[in-house]
């Protein structure tokens, strides 16, 4: 197995992952409360395609360390350059997939883009879940802190429920049982602690005065069935305040758009690259 080293105020972790291909380095963050075999659809196919795939666990996920502390975006990002700079990557893709995707801007407005080419934000949290005053179509403070007590009280009950939602099955969307218990399974090997303190994380950090900074192409795709990041404040205002993205917005997708819209994600992305690479000839 392979293991890179971050070293944080919280001392030194290992941090497990897993590359297939060889080309452009295209570095895939997970969502909560996954792992990396969640982009194993993604990987199998961009390798076909020039593509060096690198996917990671996030800090107390998966097969990496799982230490007390460490689950804000400051640390979380530079457990991300730790990757970048250990693999030496450069003209990197970053992918961000739902609190991956803060992940993708905080690395951005910490360790700037020297090493990175192009970003994609899929069913991304940025910028901004929380429902306040001034960004009313996010999610209510009660409703995150109910999602932490829920998964306190009996964390293998409520995820078997949860990504019923999460794939849209509650909409009438196709998932199989297999699926659901293959992603119940990648949810079981999260640290309880990580899995709570997350929360907080991905449902409250205001990334909006961020992602205006950024200014490297972007590309960001939602699907318009995602109850669980709901469109309207995430992805609708991200490609409001990106300097320059592409949209694209799948309607018959939830949140788990990476399986069951799997091909057509595949195809946006390898595009996105070819027809950045064709105006950069």
């Amino acid at each position: 197995m392979d293991y890179i080293k971050s070293q944080t105020d919280e001392g030194e972790i290992n941090l497990f992952y897993k590359e297939q291909g060889n080309g452009q380095p295209v570095v895939f963050i997970h969502g909560w409360p996954l792992h990396h075999d969640m982009w194993k659809f993604q990987m199998e196919e961009l390798s076909q395609h020039n593509f060096r795939c690198i996917a990671y666990d996030r800090r107390g996920f998966g097969q990496s360390d799982k230490p007390k502390t460490g689950y804000d975006y400051d640390t979380l990002a530079a457990d991300l350059n730790a990757l970048i700079t250990q693999l030496n990557l450069t003209n990197v893709i970053l992918v961000g997939f739902s609190m991956g995707g803060g992940e993708v801007v905080r690395y951005l407005t910490n360790h700037g883009s020297e090493r990175i080419s192009k970003i994609v934000l899929l069913s991304s949290i940025a910028p901004f879940l929380l429902k306040t005053v001034d960004n009313p179509e996010g999610v209510p403070e009660s409703a995150l802190n109910e999602l932490a007590a829920n998964i306190k009280k009996d964390r293998a009950s409520f995820f078997k429920e949860f990504f019923k939602n999460f794939y849209g099955a509650d909409q009438g969307l196709d998932v199989s049982q297999p699926v659901l218990d293959w992603t119940y399974e990648m949810a079981m090997e999260a640290n309880l602690n990580a899995t709570i303190e997350s929360i907080n994380t991905w449902g409250k950090t205001d990334l909006r005065k961020e992602i205006q900074d950024i200014q490297v192409p972007a590309l960001v795709i939602h699907g318009k069935k995602d109850s669980t990041v709901p469109i309207k404040a995430t992805a609708d205002q991200a490609t409001k305040l990106l300097p320059s993205a592409e949209y694209i917005v799948y309607d018959n997708a939830a949140h788990g758009s990476y399986y069951n819209m799997m091909d057509n994600i595949n195809k946006s992305i390898i595009n996105f690259v070819h027809i950045e690479e064709m105006q950069n000839a």
